[in-house]
């Protein structure tokens, strides 16, 4: 089977359920959760079946988990189920996400870009150049791929 149009189809099965949520949830959540449990149900139904890949999801109302649930298969070659603390390896695909979400708290000044990375991640070491978030977000750090140092460390 080749990966990439199976990749890709999970990625906009995925992205598009993701907006179809969000607009469903609008207003399901200001109805009981029977009503939520319900809908966010349809909206997942035919995903969640044992040939189908599916998604783990969880909605959130006023900072409280008020639903979740997984949908399908984590695992379709093993018959894995996905369940709502399945674990994904989301890869590169989180990196844009990442990127707005900085670039929004830059925003409301509750970080500069050109602050050190070690203000906000204590545990990571002084090098002696030092590295910003500016760097992180143009990919200018210096810092090895996470591939490599596995490479590397055998």
């Amino acid at each position: 089977m080749n990966s990439i149009p199976y990749l890709h189809r999970v990625l906009v099965f995925g992205l598009a359920s993701l907006a179809l949520l969000i607009i469903s949830l609008s207003s399901v959540t200001k109805s009981g959760s029977n009503d939520l449990t319900a809908e966010v149900d349809k909206i997942f139904a035919q995903y969640d079946k044992p040939d189908s890949p599916g998604c783990a999801l969880a909605v959130i109302k006023d900072s409280q988990i008020i639903y979740k649930r997984g949908y399908g298969m984590a695992d379709l070659d093993h018959d894995i189920p996905i369940k709502p603390d399945t674990p994904f390896h989301v890869a590169s695909v989180s990196k844009q996400f990442t990127a707005f979400s900085i670039l929004l708290l830059a925003r409301q000044g509750k970080l500069s870009l050109d602050d050190k990375v070690q203000k906000h991640i204590t545990e990571l070491r002084e090098f002696a150049q030092p590295i910003t978030i500016r760097h992180l977000l143009h990919h200018t750090s210096g810092l090895r791929d996470q591939w490599n140092l596995l490479i590397m460390s055998g």
